[in-house]
């Protein structure tokens, strides 16, 4: 912006040459012109600096010697109504620069044509341009430095969601598979003394884990861990049976979308972790229900309810992956006794045949009860 002040050069030159009349206020005037436009294009850079009330009061007063300075001298001095408007559009912006830069425009040009006549269009002319130009760059350059800060805001809003759903999935995979874990390690020491076979069962169930929590954490590095929640079933079976809580699973309903379904595995695999670590149940029930609108999932335990005041980390988690999928996660003390916890999301299109598992006549059970069921008669 202070390049332009060259515009000026003529009305600099008659000073120097001593061509104006009333000399020193010439050149007063044009040092109070100059100091204006240069205090009034700094703090257009600033948004604080340039919306604030003294920054109004100073290009008043530098449109105020503006129109004395070219109505007092006129010819080289109408320059000085360019550099006007630059300094109005580097201040001004959106509907009201119209309003100022016309009749801005309009009072250059008959200033300018008391002395010019008909040329002073240009000057009139200029002054517009001059002044819509400038806002124009001006507006064009704050939006893309917005751009910048709005570009680098989405990337730290990233990685903050990439670091919240990575720390969610390890406490999901390794709290969960490290009380299965334990339990089984529990499991195999008290099996040892009596029965080495049973025991053996119980160490390579272990290594299974063991092999799957690995490849499982894997995957949650990388983003691409899809839960099964028919897994999940079979793996909560699995470990509520080795710490001696008698599981009962209903499943019923069409088949669930693959986002539902692997949010209500992460609610199985959290509740059947609390329930093993935490609960002192005998027995945990699960229930997976719904219809064409909304999926259901109950977990209800008899045991101790520890917990239900002050839910953990897991289950806050998973209330926030719960209400942003669009459904809800609710847990607190049972009817009767123990601790429940209630998932429900909505679902999409309407699936097939309805599926019940642990109930008298539904057939055979699948594979992984039917492990579960082995394992239980081992433990004994």
């Amino acid at each position: 912006m202070l390049p332009w002040l060259l515009m000026g050069l003529g009305a600099a030159s008659d000073v120097f040459q001593g061509e104006t009349p009333h000399l020193w206020a010439g050149a007063l005037g044009l040092l109070v012109f100059v100091s204006l436009y240069i205090a009034v294009v700094f703090r257009a850079f600033d948004k604080r600096a340039r919306e604030a009330e003294a920054t109004r009061w100073l290009l008043v007063a530098l449109c105020a010697v503006t129109l004395a300075l070219a109505g007092g001298y006129g010819d080289d001095w109408a320059m000085l109504f360019p550099l006007l408007g630059l300094a109005t559009g580097s201040v001004l912006r959106g509907r009201r620069l119209p309003l100022v830069m016309v009749p801005l425009s309009a009072v250059a040009g008959i200033t300018a044509g008391v002395y010019d006549g008909w040329d002073a269009i240009s000057v009139a002319y200029g002054t517009l341009l001059s002044g819509m130009v400038t806002s124009a760059i001006f507006a064009l350059s704050e939006t893309v430095w917005e751009l910048r800060a709005t570009r680098q805001e989405l990337a730290r809003a990233a990685v903050e969601k990439e670091r919240l759903r990575f720390s969610r999935d390890l406490h999901d995979l390794l709290g969960h598979t490290l009380s299965v874990i334990v339990v089984k390690s529990e499991a195999a020491r008290r099996l040892a003394p009596r029965d080495m076979d049973a025991a053996l069962t119980q160490v390579s169930d272990i290594e299974a884990v063991g092999r799957q929590a690995l490849t499982e954490i894997r995957e949650a590095v990388t983003g691409y861990r899809e839960a099964s929640l028919a897994t999940e079933l079979d793996r909560a079976r699995s470990a509520l049976t080795a710490a001696g809580v008698e599981p009962v699973v209903r499943q019923s309903g069409p088949p669930l979308e693959p986002q539902t379904e692997a949010l209500l595995s992460w609610v199985v695999r959290e509740a059947a972790t609390n329930v093993v670590r935490h609960s002192g149940a005998t027995r945990c029930e699960i229930e997976v229900s719904g219809d064409s609108e909304q999926a259901r999932l109950v977990i209800t335990d008899d045991g101790r309810g520890v917990g239900s005041s002050t839910p953990g980390s897991g289950l806050k988690g998973l209330t926030e992956r719960v209400a942003a999928a669009g459904g809800s996660l609710r847990s607190g003390p049972a009817a009767r006794r123990g601790f429940r916890v209630v998932a429900e999301l909505p679902v999409g299109e309407p699936g097939a045949e309805e599926l019940r598992f642990g109930e008298p006549g539904a057939g055979e059970p699948p594979v992984g009860e039917r492990a579960a069921v082995a394992e239980e008669e081992h433990i004994g």
